[in-house]
């Protein structure tokens, strides 16, 4: 009984410390966000160091006792570890420090790198807007503000390691070299990531699957040069014409992938748990509502929530060409490009999808223009069984904060990452993501609730407590 009393009164000081230093806490990840790390674009160079060096000072003040920026082809990788005692379990949290670029920038209400707290339907205790908030700075910033909560209140009950990246959306090439050349350096006994999300604030989750990824940006060129639409118009190959039916026939009329061998690989999912999925709370109406659309749409024969997360898609990301500024210009232009992802699931491997995509693609183009398909990035689905232990440890955390248990939940993001940390750490990732997807997360007007940052902060103490004990109970 002591032992449990010792652990309450701890647990209710942390609480009681991140009620006291919550408008800190804000003000802090404000100065974080306020950094335009945007990865994708190089003119942001000098802001991507900035930010790298802003989480490290972070991490040093919150408790790491080593932190260093550990450079790489791209951008510097930050890394921070507490080691109380090498016979304790260590936990390795993994983030990003970079964020989308906030284009279309006139679709924002507000400046997207200036935060601002205001209320909404879903959070009335006002939400963080801003690019980054939710993805991926207001989520790892509770790793770092949580470690700082336990340090200020007892203590860490554990190891804890932390490898915060500045690559993950633009596909973290330099990360997979980094983790490859550092297994000693990073070794844990589990890998801990918010950068998912829950079903709603009342409605816990977590995150037990994560789809693949498979991106490329297609080149169609037809004539040498932009050609006068009334000279030549009818008489030769349009490439931005060309383009939209060949995107187009990516599709057959029931909305399935029409490459050839893309679902060849696919996890056929029984009965039984297809059925599980229909026991997840969900509404169509308010899903529908809260995107301004009168149906949803995709493959036929699946639900949306399997739709989003279960089955493969091919989506177009951008697609450009010809004249697009202001009046009228008529011009049949001598280039078109689209930008594709490709979401996979379980045993679809990326290079595999990557390749079959380029070979139809390249197949499908009529004489009189020329096809270039260039691979971006990609990554491999991840899946997590629910009666491990790192789950177990966090649906205990979550009761603990949210009074019920979570709901084990397939994501339909992707972090590629994910898996190679199993296959090269030899450690299961557990996904406690506090997001919701009304959060326009790679949107304008991105946001990310008070609420769940605070209450991301107070259940991730809880994960390490009930981690460590279940750890060495089982050794």
């Amino acid at each position: 009984m002591r032992y449990i009393r010792i652990q309450f009164n701890i647990m209710s000081a942390q609480a009681t410390y991140i009620e006291k230093n919550k408008k800190r806490f804000l003000e802090e990840l404000f100065s974080l966000i306020r950094i335009p790390s945007i990865s994708a674009d190089s003119n942001y160079a000098s802001y991507m160091q900035t930010a790298a060096q802003a989480v490290a000072d972070a991490l040093t003040i919150a408790g790491c006792t080593l932190t260093e920026l550990c450079p790489t082809a791209g951008y510097p990788i930050v890394y921070g570890e507490k080691i109380i005692d090498p016979s304790l379990p260590t936990v390795l949290v993994y983030g990003h420090y970079d964020v989308q670029p906030p284009d279309p920038i006139d679709l924002w209400d507000t400046p997207p790198f200036e935060p601002e707290i205001r209320t909404t339907d879903v959070h009335p205790e006002g939400a963080i807007f801003a690019r980054g908030a939710c993805d991926d700075k207001g989520q790892m910033f509770m790793h770092i503000k949580a470690l700082e909560v336990m340090e200020q209140n007892g203590g860490i009950p554990c190891n804890v390691k932390f490898m915060i990246e500045g690559e993950e959306e633009v596909g973290s090439d330099n990360l997979e070299t980094f983790v490859r050349e550092n297994t000693d350096k990073l070794a844990n006994d589990v890998i801990l990531i918010s950068d998912t999300g829950m079903l709603a604030n009342d409605i816990p989750s977590i995150t037990t699957g994560l789809r693949g990824m498979s991106y490329v940006e297609v080149e169609i060129t037809g004539p040498n040069r932009d050609l006068h639409s009334g000279l030549y118009g009818g008489a030769v190959a349009n490439p931005i014409n060309i383009l939209t039916k060949m995107v187009a026939s990516l599709h057959d009329e029931n909305n399935r992938v029409t490459i050839p061998g893309f679902y060849d690989k696919v996890e056929e999912l029984n009965s039984a748990e297809r059925k599980q999925f229909k026991q997840i709370p969900f509404s169509l109406e308010n899903y529908q509502n809260a995107l301004d659309i009168e149906s949803v749409y995709g493959e036929k024969g699946y639900s949306t929530i399997e739709r989003k997360s279960i089955r493969p898609t091919l989506d177009v990301n951008g697609i450009w060409g010809g004249y697009i500024g202001e009046g009228a210009k008529t011009v049949i232009a001598s280039k078109a490009y689209a930008k594709i992802s490709m979401r996979l699931v379980p045993n679809q491997k990326s290079e595999v999808i990557t390749k079959l995509f380029m070979d139809h693609f390249v197949s499908i183009a009529p004489k009189g223009v020329t096809v270039k398909v260039t691979p971006h990035h990609g990554g491999e689905a991840y899946v997590m069984h629910p009666d491990g232990l790192e789950f177990q440890a966090a649906s205990k955390a979550y009761v603990e904060t949210f009074g019920k248990a979570p709901i084990p939940v397939r994501d339909g993001g992707s972090i590629p990452i994910v898996a190679l940390f199993e296959e090269t750490l030899q450690s299961k990732t557990v996904l406690m993501g506090f997001g919701l997807d009304s959060d326009a997360i790679h949107s304008p007007n991105e946001h990310f609730g008070v609420f769940n940052f605070l209450k991301g902060i107070e259940t991730i103490p809880h994960f390490y407590k009930h981690f460590t004990t279940m750890h060495q109970a089982s050794q």
